[in-house]
């Protein structure tokens, strides 16, 4: 079993104490972490979890904040601080979903890229070009047009043009390290083009795509928040941060809480990923 050398427990140490001296960056994990908690408590620190269904309590509809219902009751009387959790999961759903798939998906294709050239090259940095020329926003209103609005299809249309950023930023990095000397070392020692992509390669971008990955969360959160804003997200009852602001908003400016809790609880989660993936940058020594 391989320990760790005395110059790499430095290293770590280092790296470490410069994110534990970033009060923003601390201050983003907190947000980030807090969000996770609320999300896994969520059946068990919300007075009425029963809420995120199809529930309807119309005596208690645009019921005012109290000590009941901290955040109030939105038009079906349901309680906004119980959906509002719930509307973490939701959101942190999709940010799993989206970046599982677009992040190793664009890795693989930006890696070949820069380390294989040629054919290779061309194609997979054509078709990334091509989508990058697509705005996303448009790409994912024309597939919910076609798809059922949920939360599966709104992962498909987000992450149809999300790898795009992924493949980029790995082909970069690849480029410039494939003409490295230890790469040329694994080559005439007879490694495999898998051994050197996997093995010698992706170490190297490891940290950049950890940054990238932390602060593309954020915008994740933003654009589902945005789909189901305009009706192409999840479909009711379920409860979704974006959704809950587009119900609120007709009852401005004096049922205000129903679109305040969740608009909060959206910029809330954007701030703490934002700040943890400038923390997690400067640890890395990660250059924009």
């Amino acid at each position: 079993m391989s320990q760790s050398t005395p110059k790499e427990l430095t290293a770590a140490y280092m790296s470490w104490y410069r994110f534990s001296r970033n009060h923003a960056a601390v201050i983003g994990a907190v947000i980030v972490i807090s969000v996770l908690v609320m999300t896994a408590l969520a059946p068990w620190i919300t007075p009425f979890p029963d809420h995120i269904g199809s529930v309807v309590d119309f005596r208690n509809r645009h019921a005012a904040p109290d000590a009941q219902n901290w955040f109030g009751t939105d038009k079906a009387g349901r309680d906004v601080f119980t959906r509002t959790i719930f509307g973490f999961r939701v959101s942190l759903m999709l940010v799993v979903g989206v970046l599982g798939i677009s992040v190793p998906v664009g890795a693989v294709l930006g890696m070949s890229a820069g380390y294989f050239g040629g054919w290779t090259e061309r194609i997979i940095t054509g078709l990334t070009n091509v989508m990058l020329a697509i705005p996303p926003l448009v790409m994912a209103l024309a597939i919910g047009n076609v798809l059922e609005p949920n939360l599966t299809n709104a992962m498909i249309a987000i992450t149809l043009l999300w790898w795009t950023w992924h493949a980029r930023l790995v082909y970069r990095i690849t480029v410039s390290i494939a003409s490295e000397d230890y790469i040329e070392a694994a080559r005439l020692a007879g490694a495999s083009h898998m051994h050197i992509l996997f093995r010698e390669i992706l170490p190297n971008c490891v940290a950049v795509i950890s940054v990238k990955t932390t602060l593309d969360a954020a915008f994740v959160i933003l654009f589902g928040a945005t789909l189901s804003f305009l009706g192409f997200g999840v479909k009711p009852p379920t409860p979704d941060l974006g959704s809950m602001v587009a119900d609120g908003r007709q009852f401005l400016p004096e049922k205000w809480w129903e679109v305040l809790a969740p608009g909060f609880a959206i910029f809330y989660a954007t701030l703490g990923f934002n700040l943890l993936g400038d923390g997690l940058r400067d640890m890395f020594d990660v250059e924009d």
